[in-house]
């Protein structure tokens, strides 16, 4: 069978909510139709719609197969259109991942001029700090932070980001400051739970020597804004993006800690699914986000 027409028809059916809109549109009888999603399903093995004599409904299955069709038949529009011509304004729906709170400090100042440059382009945007399936969640690009991105993957690197060590003035009054990374041992400590690392906090020196520390925090959270609000309120030390804390050094509000140390290098990346033709909507949009963290424009990391 011909799959990829099997899914054009199957597509057709649904967004029509009928045998006859897709018969019309494929200029051929409802019976035809019916055959050929027939067919479609004895070929998966699965029951895409429930038929009845009024109306026709996707179970669950079918709308999770209707969502990767929709996906596949653009890419390979998209595909076609590579092969055929240089396309200078995609088309179509791009799902991007963004964690959060760099999705709302940084990348929503930045969406504007990306739709005003490409307004074919919709957009689905979610912003999570968990690491997306990008195949089971229909994803087309995520943003990443971190020391390196998952090897199964193709990332494009971004920028660089600062790993910051502070803590609010009350709290280092309190507690005193630590002299070393070891110190780190008997402070209060406030962690990023999804850190690759877990609660061993890396740091190196001037002249490369590294020192590990494992931190027993007080507390655990997905998201570094939540840990800023706890530090800034004096509840301990964290270790943040520098888009995270740069508002709340630059006014005392935080203070950075071992400045003769750094934590160990971080970037922003775009990940994609390796595939051998990469989307345009991809393309266009990874290589606006190296354009604008090159002019370090207001909204690049």
């Amino acid at each position: 069978m011909d799959l990829v027409k099997s899914m054009q028809v199957y597509v057709a059916v649904v967004e029509g909510g009928s045998f006859v809109h897709a018969a019309e549109r494929f200029d051929t009888s409802t019976a035809s139709i019916s055959r050929q999603i027939a067919a479609l399903e004895e070929h998966l093995g699965v029951r895409l719609l429930q038929r009845t004599t009024r109306r026709l409904s996707m179970s669950e299955t079918g709308r999770a197969f209707y969502e990767r069709a929709q996906q596949i038949l653009t890419d390979i529009a998209e595909t076609e259109a590579v092969i055929g011509r240089e396309v200078t304004q995609p088309t179509g729906l791009l799902r991007i991942s963004v964690p959060l709170s760099y999705g709302l400090r940084e990348f929503a100042g930045i969406l504007p001029e990306f739709r005003a440059r490409y307004p074919g382009l919709r957009l689905d945007i979610d912003l999570s700090d968990r690491a997306v399936d990008l195949i089971n969640d229909s994803i087309d690009v995520a943003v990443r932070i971190g020391a390196s991105p998952s090897p199964n993957l193709i990332a494009r690197k971004i920028a660089p980001v600062r790993i910051i060590v502070c803590a609010a003035p009350a709290y280092l009054a309190r507690r005193g400051f630590p002299k070393t990374p070891e110190d780190l041992a008997g402070h209060d400590t406030l962690a990023y739970s999804l850190l690759a690392t877990g609660d061993t906090w890396t740091f190196h020196d001037k002249h490369g020597t590294e020192q590990s520390v494992r931190v027993e925090p007080l507390v655990h959270a997905n998201n570094g804004d939540l840990l800023r609000k706890l530090a800034l309120a004096g509840g301990g030390i964290i270790s943040q993006p520098d888009f995270i804390v740069a508002e709340d050094l630059a006014r005392g509000a935080l203070v950075p800690l071992l400045e003769d140390w750094h934590r160990s290098e971080s970037h922003i990346y775009a990940v994609y699914l390796s595939r051998r033709f990469l989307s345009p909507k991809v393309r266009v949009f990874i290589d606006f986000m190296v354009e604008h963290a090159a002019r370090g424009a207001p909204g690049a990391a």
